[in-house]
């Protein structure tokens, strides 16, 4: 009893300490969209409100693109080098990035270099969070123990979630004690400022990472082999990346646009639109061990079958209904069931694609077609519903959601399950 007692402590601060940089680098990442609504004029002097947050929103696709290089870099690198090295490269690129933009100049000081420059550093923001999922997922389903693993495991979107309630209650106390006009001009660099240094708290505390890669399977031939990893496991790489699209533009939907689709849709105000977002990543993120646990109990792919097959149902409904609410609970309400719905899949997303793949190809083959996947989707998500709206076609997005989540369903379907023929299922700790 004592021995299970001390190694579900180990288990947990483990988790903790590998979930705060989780947390700082997501916080990084998105506080670029939270804090759009107020710097998007600095970059993107021309056009209307819509235009310019179709600039800012096609930067914040950009970084998502470089994601997939990122998850084939640090995957190879956690792979090969060790699960820990990977996690302090990748949050010491997401403080220097998050620094570069705190002091940029705009566009009314150096012209068209101010968004080249924007630009430039959101990619290498966005190389960094690229492989911040998948070793972070890999590094939390290793030292997860049996019975708890999707709980523990949950923690992941636990602390993405949070790092996203971080980003928007920053936004929250500044629309508090700065004007509108300081938050333009200046304001929007201080949620940047608080991200290099929170970044540098989570550096230290992931330097006391144990490494749960072993000599063994670091040092093997195919560690890290992205040959390897596709000429054996295809099945699992195309479930990774179809279960990936549908539930990143999901989420990407019903948290990072949200905020965008109040304002300039429903016309709720930018105070009122960061006040609903606050409570509804607040109750999100306590959710997600909820459904973890429940993971444990029924199995992740029925969990996935469940949501994937709620979600075709309801995104059409949910989003047509919000865009045209008036109240500020009642749109709580109906935001809170579409994060119902996706925490499903994202209390235990990272888990369900660390138990398809081997140690040595792992962190690899978690985060490159994960990678993929949200990149074309997730991270395009903004930017796809602000060109439907600016086309005067926004019910269209609402279907393109509705289609992918059919997508995401039939990949669901094809999933191997975990319980019956998983990696970590065949060594009895699933």
């Amino acid at each position: 009893m004592t021995r299970n007692v001390k190694e579900t402590r180990q288990s947990i601060v483990a988790i903790i300490s590998s979930a705060s940089g989780n947390l700082v680098e997501w916080y990084d990442f998105y506080v670029y969209s939270f804090s759009a609504l107020y710097f998007a004029s600095s970059f993107f002097p021309d056009g209307d409100t819509t235009t310019q947050l179709l600039n800012a929103a096609a930067i914040f696709a950009a970084g998502f693109l470089m994601r997939p290089i990122g998850g084939l870099l640090f995957g190879k690198i956690a792979d090969r080098f060790g699960r820990k090295t990977s996690m302090l490269i990748s949050v010491t690129m997401m403080c220097a990035g998050s620094f570069i933009i705190a002091i940029l100049p705009t566009y009314a000081s150096i012209g068209i270099f101010a968004p080249i420059l924007l630009l430039l550093t959101r990619l290498m923001q966005g190389l960094s969070v690229g492989g911040e999922y998948g070793t972070t997922a890999t590094y939390m389903s290793e030292v997860a123990i049996s019975g708890r693993r999707g709980l523990l495991s949950s923690f992941l979107h636990t602390t993405l979630i949070g790092g996203q309630l971080t980003a928007v209650l920053t936004i929250v106390l500044l629309q508090t004690v700065l004007n509108e006009h300081q938050l333009h001009e200046w304001g929007w660099r201080i949620p940047f400022i608080i991200g290099a240094l929170l970044a540098v708290v989570a550096l230290i505390l992931r330097r006391n990472l144990d490494e749960t890669s072993t000599q063994e399977t670091r040092t093997m031939d195919e560690a890290g082999s992205i040959i390897k990893l596709w000429s054996g496991h295809k099945k699992a790489i195309l479930c990774v990346m179809g279960i990936s699209a549908g539930g990143s533009l999901f989420f990407y939907t019903f948290t990072t646009y949200m905020q965008k689709y109040l304002v300039n849709s429903a016309n709720f105000s930018k105070m009122d639109a960061s006040t609903i977002m606050t409570w509804a990543l607040l109750c999100c993120m306590i959710i997600q061990p909820v459904f973890g646990f429940i993971s444990d109990i029924i199995g992740r792919k029925t969990t996935l079958l469940i949501w994937s097959a709620i979600s075709i149902f309801i995104t059409v409904p949910l989003l047509s209904l919000i865009g045209h609410v008036q109240s500020v609970s009642a749109a709580f309400l109906l935001i809170m069931i579409g994060l119902v719905a996706i925490s499903m899949y994202s209390s235990i997303s990272g888990i369900v694609k660390a138990e398809l793949f081997p140690p040595h190809l792992r962190a690899i083959g978690v985060g490159l077609p994960y990678a993929i996947a949200n990149a074309l989707f997730g991270g395009s998500a903004e930017y796809v519903a602000l060109w439907f709206k600016s086309a005067g076609m926004e019910g269209g997005f609402f279907w393109y959601v509705t289609f992918m989540m059919v997508i995401t369903f039939i990949a669901v379907v094809a999933m191997p399950d975990s319980r019956k023929n998983g990696y970590l299922q065949r060594k009895g700790i699933y």
